[in-house]
């Protein structure tokens, strides 16, 4: 039987804390951040206690299948929430204040000035029936000094080489159906762009996209992210996407996270049942003649969130304690955070060992 005091055998401090301590220096920090949707079902918890910290010029990586809650952060951030969404608990601060306390007027100057999004399907972000130069030319005279119609349409035009497409004098001509995927993403990414934002939040930006067409994206935001010296948050459901990209990864899964690190810690060192599920279902050069390893069982209801750890119904490890308590995240010896009570019980057992082995010798 674990009891919860032994989680200060694992660390001197929670993330919780980390995170509070390493606020002054960021350019986002997200507080205990609670989101719910208020259906005729009932209330939808879609995230449930997100905290981080976004600085200057990092790239953070959001991983989770779909329903953990990434979107909805990053929704709650940009405040573009459903009618029936709303934050009901926390704070996200930006250079210290307090955007949900923002005038309708300051978060639309928040939006595009300050922080933009890049969605995931750009045929559903771009209006069909204006084209590419209109739909960039508003853009920037809504909320960038280019106000008259030709000075924005030459910041379009060098928007749209920044972003590597060709012939972007005949492109700004076109409507969104002309383009191929890859190039309406493009277009995305130069409106995301216009007004030169500090914060670029990317919402599974190459999930509609080919393989091929994929690495140039991602390629073309590492480019990008270097020139301008803007911070990226990148939501994905993709692994593979992260691996080489992001600064910090954060594993989320029933709107909570469960771990968080370098991708050398996820990838290498998990300490996630969770974590180590995804990994084991996608293929790697190691295991290409074995048979992938699904995470069993079936996603979580939101609508009613089991008390203990989220994973827990699903966990082929789960203890008794992971029905009754919810575990915080802890320290790992390696210097990243997870939250799982086997971890705990390691310590533990590792504890008692070493005080076994200790009067062993102290009777001999």
């Amino acid at each position: 039987m674990i009891q919860k005091g032994t989680e200060m055998a694992v660390t001197e401090k929670n993330a919780a804390q980390k995170v509070k301590e390493n606020e002054e220096d960021a350019l986002l920090s997200v507080r205990d951040l609670h989101t719910s949707f208020f259906t005729d079902s009932g209330e939808v918890q879609a995230v449930n206690g997100v905290s981080f910290n976004l600085k200057k010029g990092k790239i953070l990586g959001v991983v989770g299948e779909s329903g953990s809650g990434k979107s909805v952060t990053a929704y709650s951030i940009m405040q573009i929430l459903a009618e029936t969404g709303k934050v009901v608990k926390g704070e996200i601060l930006y250079k210290g204040e307090n955007i949900l306390n923002y005038s309708k007027k300051q978060m639309q100057d928040f939006r595009g000035d300050k922080c933009s999004i890049i969605f995931q399907d750009p045929m559903t972000s771009l209006n069909p029936t204006f084209t590419v130069g209109w739909q960039l030319r508003e853009a920037l005279q809504l909320h960038t000094k280019y106000k008259s119609r030709s000075a924005a349409n030459k910041r379009a035009i060098e928007l749209l080489e920044m972003v590597g497409v060709n012939e972007p004098e005949s492109r700004i001509k076109q409507y969104p159906f002309e383009l191929s995927g890859g190039m309406r993403q493009r277009v995305m990414i130069a409106m995301a762009l216009a007004c030169e934002p500090d914060i670029l939040i990317a919402d599974e930006p190459t999930t509609a996209l080919d393989v091929t067409i994929q690495a140039q994206i991602l390629e073309l935001m590492k480019d990008l992210q270097k020139q301008l010296g803007m911070a990226i948050i990148l939501v994905t459901h993709d692994l593979g996407v992260i691996a080489s990209m992001c600064d910090e990864i954060i594993v989320m899964y029933g709107g909570r996270v469960c771990e968080r690190g370098t991708a050398d810690d996820i990838f290498y060192r998990p300490c996630h049942e969770y974590t180590k599920g995804l990994l084991r279902s996608i293929p790697n050069v190691n295991n290409m003649k074995e048979k992938l390893i699904p995470i069993g069982g079936t996603p979580i209801n939101m609508l009613a969130m089991p008390k203990g750890c989220a994973f827990c119904p699903r966990c082929e490890n789960a203890m008794k304690i992971c029905l009754d308590e919810k575990p915080d995240e802890m320290q790992m010896p390696d210097g990243h955070y997870a939250a799982c009570w086997l971890n705990v019980k390691k310590a533990y057992e590792e504890e008692k060992a070493a005080e076994a082995a200790g009067t062993r010798e102290a009777d001999a």
